[in-house]
């Protein structure tokens, strides 16, 4: 039979976990962050070579609607 974990136990079980889950969304919104300039990279490379993607959006855009409606 397991023993019952005493109160202090399990305080102490969440604080860690709650620490654990702070360092790892820190890291997240890192990684993110570096994924977001990466794109923007791209984004300004291709608008420099001529090719607008917000237009091609806005073009793009009843097309996806006429499919959704499908």
């Amino acid at each position: 039979m397991a023993e019952k974990q005493s109160k202090d136990e399990q305080v102490g079980f969440h604080k860690g976990a709650l620490t654990t889950l702070a360092k790892e969304r820190q890291e997240l919104i890192r990684i993110l962050g570096v994924v977001e300039q990466l794109m923007q990279m791209h984004i300004k490379s291709l608008k420099d070579l001529g090719i607008d993607l917000e237009a091609q959006a806005k073009k793009d855009k009843p097309k996806l609607e006429e499919q959704l409606k499908k």
